[in-house]
C-alpha cells in the first residue's frame, strides 16, 4: 500500500472517528471494504475491541485505547474508574485496563482490556472530556473509595483534593460524604468514609499517599502530611512528608526519580532535623512493597517517645473493610 494511501486513511480515521480509533463500519462507508480489509492485512491498520479500527502506532497512547473501548461499547457506555480519573488529570492509577461504566441489563462484558461496571444514574454525572463520555471526578472518586485498593483509591482522592483550591476542598469532601449516603449499592461505604477522611490534597506524589495508607494500616496514629517546621522566627525551615509533631517523629520517603540527584542534599536535612531532636525515618519506594522495616523502626520511634503500642494492631484497617463488605 502506498504512503499516499496510507496517509488518506490516517486522515479519514482521524476525521471519522476519535483520537485514532474508528468504527470499522465507519471507514468501510468512507474507503471501501477492500481497502480497509488490505490495510488490516498489512499492519496499516488494526483491530482494536470489536468493530474498531485504529492506527498501529497508537496502541500505547491510553486516550487512542480509551477510545477504542468507547466506539465499541455504544452510546450507553461511559468511561469509568482509574480510566476515567486519569482522564480528569489525576493519574495515580494506570489507565487501563479500561474501565467503563455500562446500564444494567447491557449486553457488554469485560474481556481482555476491558473492564465493565454496571451502574445506574449514569446520565447524572455523564461529562465530556477530550471528546470522551466520562464520568464526573466526584462519582470516580466515590465509586474508587467504594471498591478500589485503599492505597490507590486513596491517591486518586488526594490526587482529586489537591486540583481544588484548599478553601473549597471541604465542599468536595461533603459532597462525597453525601454520594457515599445516596449511594444504592452501600457496600464498601462505611470504609469509604475512613479512607476519605486520610485524604487531604497536601501530598505532592502518589507514593506519598501510598506510604500514608502503609502506615496507617500497620496500626500507627494517622499522621499530618506535608507538616511544616519552623524556626523560633515562625519561618519555615523544612516541610516533612508525614509527621507527629508532638511527638517530633517524621516520615521523608525518598522516591527513586525525585531524589536521585540530591542524595546528599538530603542526607543533610536528615542529620540536621535530628539534631533539631526529630526522630526521623527515611523510607525508600522498595519499602512500600515490603514495609517490615518500616514498622519496626517506626514502632521503636513511638516506644522510645513514651507511647505504648503493645496493643497496635496490624491490618486493622483491611479487616474493617473485609466486615463492611460482608455487613452490607
Amino acid at each position: 500500500m502506498s504512503a499516499r494511501c496510507i496517509s488518506v486513511e490516517r486522515m479519514l480515521l482521524s476525521t471519522l472517528g476519535l483520537h485514532g480509533a474508528c468504527l470499522r463500519r465507519d471507514a468501510v462507508a468512507a474507503l471501501g471494504e477492500y481497502r480497509v480489509r488490505i490495510a488490516l492485512e498489512s499492519g496499516e491498520l488494526i483491530s482494536a475491541f470489536g468493530g474498531v479500527v485504529m492506527e498501529p502506532g497508537r496502541t500505547a497512547d491510553p486516550l487512542t485505547v480509551v477510545s477504542s473501548a468507547v466506539l465499541a461499547a455504544g452510546d450507553d457506555a461511559v468511561v469509568a474508574g482509574a480510566t476515567a480519573a486519569h482522564l480528569h488529570g489525576c493519574s495515580a492509577v494506570d489507565p487501563l485496563p479500561v474501565h467503563l461504566m455500562v446500564p444494567y441489563g447491557h449486553w457488554l462484558r469485560s474481556g481482555a482490556g476491558l473492564v465493565v461496571h454496571n451502574g445506574r444514574s449514569v446520565e447524572r454525572d455523564r461529562e465530556i472530556v477530550q471528546g470522551v463520555p466520562v464520568l464526573g471526578l466526584e462519582r470516580v472518586v466515590t465509586d474508587m473509595l467504594c471498591r478500589d485498593r485503599p492505597q490507590d483509591a486513596l491517591a486518586v482522592a488526594d490526587q482529586a483534593l489537591a486540583r481544588i483550591d484548599a478553601s473549597h476542598r471541604d465542599g468536595f469532601r461533603s459532597r462525597i460524604r453525601q454520594r457515599l449516603d445516596e449511594r444504592p449499592d452501600p457496600r464498601g461505604t462505611r470504609f469509604a468514609r475512613h479512607l476519605l477522611g486520610l485524604a487531604t490534597g497536601r501530598a505532592e506524589s502518589p507514593a506519598e499517599s501510598w506510604l500514608l495508607w502503609v502506615i496507617v494500616d500497620l496500626g500507627f496514629p494517622i499522621p499530618e502530611v506535608n507538616w511544616s517546621i519552623r524556626g523560633v522566627d515562625g519561618r519555615e525551615i523544612y516541610r516533612v512528608d508525614l509527621a507527629w509533631p508532638a511527638l517530633r517523629i517524621a516520615v521523608e520517603y525518598n522516591g527513586y526519580s525525585a531524589h536521585a540527584e540530591r542524595t546528599a542534599d538530603d542526607e543533610a536535612r536528615v542529620r540536621d532535623l535530628r539534631k533539631r531532636g526529630w526522630i526521623v525515618l527515611v523510607v525508600e519506594a522498595d519499602d512500600l512493597r515490603s514495609p517490615a522495616r518500616v514498622e519496626l523502626e517506626l514502632h521503636a520511634a513511638f516506644v522510645s517517645r513514651g507511647w505504648d503500642l503493645r496493643q497496635r494492631s496490624v491490618g486493622t484497617t483491611r479487616r474493617r473493610r473485609h466486615r463492611d463488605s460482608r455487613a452490607s
